[in-house]
């Protein structure tokens, strides 16, 4: 199933509306520690589903401790929850987050497409620049606008926990080369743990694609299994983007 393309285009779809960026040292893109646990989503953020994947993750705000977490869970399904916002990386490059994993995939394979799948991801989106493109990319952009309505985004890097490929590859899609993985967590040695995560996600850009990035119109995390039918379990906690590096 070519999920990360039906991604791309299911984005034209949830994004109606932008949100302005905050005047202050930090954007809250998902403040889920603010939110009661239940099984309402977080305040900003709506369902991303796919067309033709019928089996959908479970998502809920949870209490995990004192703190209130999105907690997914994945049985052989795919969908995702994503946010609309302009963020200006040369404003605010750094994001932060936090996440927990419960199971790696046995299946899970960057590299191939009956291995996208991943316990956790989070996807930066990014606005589409007509400046980024050749001819026949734009006339494929334009083809899309006149069929939905408006562009879709130029791409997207997809900060993921993969199952067994080193910490900080950087690897294309096997669907696109308009979105690129990057590995930030491998294999089970944090598992069932809080681990705490910062990403220049300007320089990220740059080396994923070779140019600076254009402006974020989004960002959406997920939690999938539908290409390994397995099963997979993850909480997410609070994603920040800054303007400094807040890492000691």
């Amino acid at each position: 199933m070519q999920k990360t393309l039906l991604f791309v285009i299911a984005l034209l779809l949830v994004f109606p509306s932008r949100l302005q960026p905050q005047s202050s040292d930090v954007i809250e893109a998902g403040k889920f520690s603010a939110e009661d646990a239940g099984d309402a989503l977080p305040a900003g953020w709506k369902p991303l589903t796919f067309k033709n994947i019928d089996k959908h993750t479970l998502y809920r705000l949870v209490k995990d401790g004192d703190t209130t977490v999105v907690r997914a869970e994945s049985m052989a399904s795919a969908s995702g929850l994503i946010r609309d916002m302009t963020i200006n990386l040369k404003e605010y490059p750094f994001m932060q987050w936090r996440w927990k994993v419960d199971n790696i995939l046995k299946k899970g394979d960057v590299r191939r497409k009956e291995g996208d799948d991943y316990p956790a991801r989070i996807y930066v989106v990014f606005e589409y620049d007509p400046g980024k493109l050749g001819l026949f990319e734009k006339a494929e952009y334009h083809l899309a606008k006149l069929l939905y309505g408006q562009y879709p985004p130029l791409g997207a890097i997809s900060y993921i926990w993969e199952s067994r490929e080193p910490v900080g590859s950087v690897v294309p899609n096997p669907f696109t080369g308009r979105v690129k993985m990057i590995v930030v967590e491998s294999g089970a040695e944090n598992l069932n743990r809080w681990v705490r995560e910062e990403r220049n996600v300007y320089e990220d850009y740059k080396k994923a694609f070779g140019e600076d990035p254009p402006v974020i119109s989004g960002v959406a995390i997920m939690t999938d299994t539908d290409n390994t039918g397995e099963s997979a379990a993850a909480s997410y906690g609070d994603i920040l983007f800054t303007k400094a590096s807040i890492r000691p």
